[in-house]
């Protein structure tokens, strides 16, 4: 119901959603959800995951927006906490890359930078847990700019990590962020 309610509220804000995956979905995939700049941006992922209905979607949040009582909430949308300390990251990697393995149709939502702050190196982890299950990364967008919500590319990842990177990069590069002071593209990975 809140995902429909974030379509709608977007849509009469004259959103538009784009779906430029031609219908690649498989059964799991990581999406990788940029521009994060906002709370907002939290409308507009909730938007996006309503549009992919045929995949039953979890997203990586802040462990401690799941602590009660927004557990009950979050946890209902598909929230799964996050520790972000450094000694659990490998393991969480692992559990995370696991889940998609083992369940069918499911899509797992991350930002690359790992937080709204801005960051110019962006977190790999959605890299790895892509490649250790096996499963493509779908790159999902909300360009403020020219408010438009989104599926990109779907990226099959190759043995490459900086071509690779490369893509994603050169993907995002364009797209404009609801505060765009805060939003940086990886500049390790763009072309020269």
């Amino acid at each position: 119901m809140i995902k429909k309610i974030c379509a709608f509220y977007l849509k009469s804000r004259g959103w538009v959603f784009r779906d430029d995956t031609g219908g690649k979905l498989g059964s799991s995939f990581v999406a990788l959800g940029a521009p994060h700049t906002s709370n907002w941006d939290f409308i507009t992922a909730m938007s996006i995951i309503h549009y992919t209905q045929s995949v039953k979607s979890k997203f990586l949040i802040k462990a401690s927006w799941m602590r009660f009582p927004l557990n009950l909430f979050f946890g209902a949308l598909g929230g799964i906490g996050v520790e972000r300390n450094s000694k659990i990251k490998q393991n969480a990697t692992d559990k995370l890359s696991r889940l998609l393995r083992i369940h069918d149709n499911i899509a797992l939502w991350m930002s690359p930078e790992g937080s709204r702050s801005l960051r110019d190196k962006w977190k790999t982890g959605f890299y790895y847990i892509a490649k250790k299950a096996n499963v493509p990364i779908v790159l999902a967008y909300a360009d403020w700019k020219t408010k438009t919500i989104g599926l990109g590319k779907v990226l099959y990842l190759t043995d490459d990590f900086e071509a690779d990177m490369q893509k994603l990069a050169e993907f995002y590069r364009d797209i404009q962020a609801k505060i765009p002071d805060q939003f940086s593209i990886d500049h390790r990975y763009l072309s020269k």
